[in-house]
């Protein structure tokens, strides 16, 4: 039996027909990225491909980056091997990587999640014999609500600290989640205030959606200023000298690890949104399921219970890899809550899909 198609090597994902790696974590020739998060495109490749909308992104982040773009579905063929990207509805610029060759077909999803969220361009299921997907939040626990009844908690809780002159501070990833927030904040009332990382790469992707105003938090700008409006800023700011200026202030974090009990507590935040960027439960097996592939790789997340499900559920030729993919990052605490989950979840897979 030959190799197979796309390989797990100390690199990355290695198509060696093609000579070319997909979101390698080591400095190869030629990358095919799926989408901007620093775990997905590192710096030191010699070359980068990936889709359009993604090109702005990589370049702000990496800096001067031999970098080329292709529109979704447009097809690029290296040594007999067709590459293509589609969308993956993770965030602005993401994508799957379609590969085939000799009638073999394989789709690497990077990150990607099934709802509209308004600003990235949907997933779109594409059919394959071989998926490789992430499994971040890979366990029956995790059901997500909708991104708009969590918008409206959100903008709830805003308006309630306006009326009582507290500031509002999300906490939030700079791409994607941020950006996500900003675009469906109720602003008639507040202004949106940003930490520099979230102000420079929204401006970044205001070439290619419309956003509401943002304005930038500089060393002039005052308590008075910010008092009763919204401030969007990265998880990393939480606790830092930055963010006295803030006071009165209330904090709330928007992220899937918010669904874990106690995770809102032991990031000494006030108020925790459940609001991820990845597929729940759910999603993934509805995205499995559309492809009508027989085999699975699965990587980042609970690979191996998710594996095992897939195989003692499904029916599908499942097995787990491991990258240095990362998702959504856990402290050790919540890392303590996954624990609890994952023992819970093995005994609860009857009631799943």
């Amino acid at each position: 039996m030959g190799k197979p198609l796309l390989q797990f090597t100390k690199k990355g994902i290695y198509c060696a027909a093609a000579r070319v790696y997909l979101d390698p974590w080591q400095p190869v020739d030629k990358a095919l990225i799926t989408h901007g998060h620093a775990d997905h495109s590192r710096w030191g490749h010699k070359n980068y491909i990936t889709q359009h909308d993604n090109v702005p992104i990589i370049k702000h982040r990496l800096g001067d980056i031999n970098v080329s773009g292709m529109a979704h579905g447009e097809n690029l063929l290296i040594n007999n091997v067709k590459f293509s990207f589609h969308p993956a509805g993770h965030i602005p610029g993401s994508s799957q990587i379609r590969v085939e060759h000799k009638d073999e077909v394989w789709v690497f999803t990077g990150d990607y999640k099934t709802e509209d969220d308004g600003i990235s361009t949907p997933y779109q299921p594409v059919k394959c014999d071989t998926f490789i997907t992430e499994c971040t939040f890979g366990l029956p626990a995790f059901k997500w609500q909708s991104q708009s009844q969590v918008m409206e908690d959100v903008n709830i809780w805003c308006a309630q600290n306006h009326a009582d002159g507290k500031t509002s501070v999300l906490f939030a990833y700079s791409l994607g989640k941020a950006q996500r927030l900003i675009k469906h904040l109720d602003t008639s009332q507040m202004k949106i205030y940003c930490h520099g990382a979230v102000f420079k790469m929204t401006e970044v992707l205001r070439e290619l959606i419309d956003f509401p105003p943002t304005y930038l938090i500089t060393k002039e700008t005052t308590k008075e200023e910010l008092a009763g409006n919204i401030v969007v800023a990265p998880p990393s700011a939480h606790g830092s000298p930055w963010i006295r200026k803030m006071v009165p202030y209330v904090t709330a974090s928007a992220s899937g690890w918010m669904a874990f009990r106690g995770a809102r507590r032991r990031r000494a935040i006030d108020k925790g949104f459940v609001l991820s960027d990845h597929c729940d439960w759910d999603g993934l097996l509805d995205s499995i399921d559309a492809t009508g592939c027989e085999n699975v790789i699965t990587t980042h997340g609970y690979q191996d219970i998710f594996a095992r499900y897939l195989r003692e559920h499904k029916g599908l030729n499942a097995i787990s890899e491991r990258t240095q993919y990362e998702g959504e990052n856990l402290n050790e605490s919540e890392n303590m809550d996954s624990q609890d989950e994952v023992k819970s979840s093995n005994t609860n897979f009857s009631s799943s899909k």
